[in-house]
């Protein structure tokens, strides 16, 4: 469990699934609207994320507002996925998690965290760039355009 500015964030487990699910269907909704294709995230179920990736729930006033799914990438952590609930938005949370993955980055003795954004979510890739990260390559994946975006911690 870790403790961050009102936020707290703990290890999901398979009893989380239903909440990390309704976290991303949740906070991905607008995505799928500006995209027009499914999330990257909403591909996968939930308990299958959970198995496979380092996932944390973000509480903030009583309940899970946030998700957060991290996986080492060669000498980087990469944010695979990162969720704040439309209710929670713009207060932070996002913040939060993004300062819990800089910790997590250097506890695993990684100076570098990766991630990726669709190319369509310009709000996305401007607050990341707000938080230090550039942009690395676009990639075209058929159906859509990934921002891959990294930075040094």
């Amino acid at each position: 469990m870790s403790a961050l500015a009102g936020v707290t964030l703990w290890r999901a487990g398979a009893a989380d699934a239903e909440a990390l699910a309704a976290i991303q269907q949740s906070a991905y909704a607008r995505n799928r609207e500006i995209l027009g294709v499914e999330p990257i995230p909403l591909k996968i179920a939930a308990a299958d994320i959970i198995a496979g990736k380092e996932t944390w729930l973000a509480e903030a006033g009583g309940a899970a507002l946030g998700a957060l799914a991290l996986e080492r990438d060669g000498e980087a952590l990469l944010i695979w996925s990162v969720a704040t609930a439309p209710a929670a938005q713009g207060r932070g949370l996002g913040r939060a998690m993004l300062d819990f993955t800089h910790r997590r980055a250097r506890e695993l003795g990684l100076a570098r965290i990766r991630l990726y954004t669709g190319e369509k979510l310009t709000g996305n890739v401007a607050w990341y760039r707000r938080n230090g990260f550039a942009v690395d390559r676009i990639e075209d994946m058929g159906d859509r355009r990934a921002v891959h975006m990294s930075k040094t911690i």
